[in-house]
């Protein structure tokens, strides 16, 4: 077994301890009302955009998510969450020092001997989500799992629904497939885009990731057999129907999203497997991105 099928196998042990842990971790989180940005990198960036989502459209408070390089200068937050598993990401290091004395930051990580323990003001260790693999799986789906459920939106349906999405078959022709886009609402995007990174980074497939309804305004176009459509929550009104008809490959959600993607994530190493790749080594990654002044 490859570290990333051991670490993905170990995401509902992970979400459980991660809720009952999030009273803990109360005040380095966000009260209702504060106004806070999410901020991350490649797949801590995609987490991101679903926390956001998930905050603002609770009434929590008014929530943005940006990629850590392109955190808006000059823009006013009461706190920034920086979701960061290695602890070393040159790109959240520099907007955490950037931010230091004048706004409160909050990172979320897995080790704590790293330098952003000293470069944010509060913390959130969720060291037993941390990972071997270069391709992330469970500390992100810990990390979210954490915030959902200090917004008051984790229940157990979410695990045992990540135990049904470890034991089902993926759907019959899926792993074939040569082409897979993955849609979703609100929150969901984030979770969209994730599923088309993780097929990206494992199997060097050929993903992309919407909103649903801009599914139609264009991205279509290019369904067709031999390729998939893979929806992230509820899907509007009439699009599963629209895609059967281009002979694409229609992939319902009828599990909570949150384990639609540990599915998606079990995709990725199925179609790895079939192209003789090693999903432990992807091609041009490392686990965490460096930069050299």
């Amino acid at each position: 077994m490859t570290h990333v099928e051991d670490e993905l196998n170990s995401q509902p042990e992970c979400w459980i301890r991660a809720a009952e842990e999030a009273g803990r971790h109360r005040e380095a989180l966000p009260d209702p009302g504060e106004r806070v940005a999410v901020v991350g990198c490649g797949t801590s960036y995609f987490m991101a955009q679903a926390v956001a989502a998930l905050r603002e459209g609770s009434g929590r408070g008014e929530t943005d998510a940006f990629a850590a390089s392109e955190f808006p200068a000059g823009r006013s937050y009461d706190r920034v969450i920086a979701l960061t598993r290695s602890g070393t990401t040159t790109e959240v290091l520099q907007l955490l020092a950037e931010l230091k004395g004048h706004t409160r930051t909050t990172a979320v990580t897995t080790d704590p001997g790293t330098p952003v323990m000293e470069a944010a003001d509060d913390l959130v260790v969720l060291d037993y989500a941390d990972e071997r693999s270069v391709v992330q799986t469970r500390f992100a789906t810990t990390a979210l799992t954490l915030l959902r459920a200090h917004l008051g939106l984790h229940t157990g349906a979410a695990v045992t629904d990540a135990r049904t999405a470890l034991t089902s078959p993926l759907p019959q022709g899926l792993v074939e497939c040569t082409q897979f886009t993955f849609l979703g609402r609100g929150w969901t995007v984030g979770l969209a885009n994730e599923a088309g990174l993780k097929m990206r980074e494992a199997s060097l497939s050929w993903t992309e990731a919407y909103p649903a309804m801009e599914y139609r305004h264009g991205p279509i176009s290019i369904t067709t057999a031999g390729t998939a459509t893979w929806m992230f929550g509820e899907a509007p009104d009439g699009l599963a129907e629209q895609v059967r008809a281009t002979g694409g490959l229609w992939v319902g959600s009828g599990l909570d999203p949150l384990a639609e993607l540990v599915r998606a994530q079990r995709l990725a190493v199925a179609v790895a497997a079939s192209r003789g790749l090693d999903p432990d080594r992807p091609r041009h990654l490392t686990r965490s991105v460096i930069l050299t002044p």
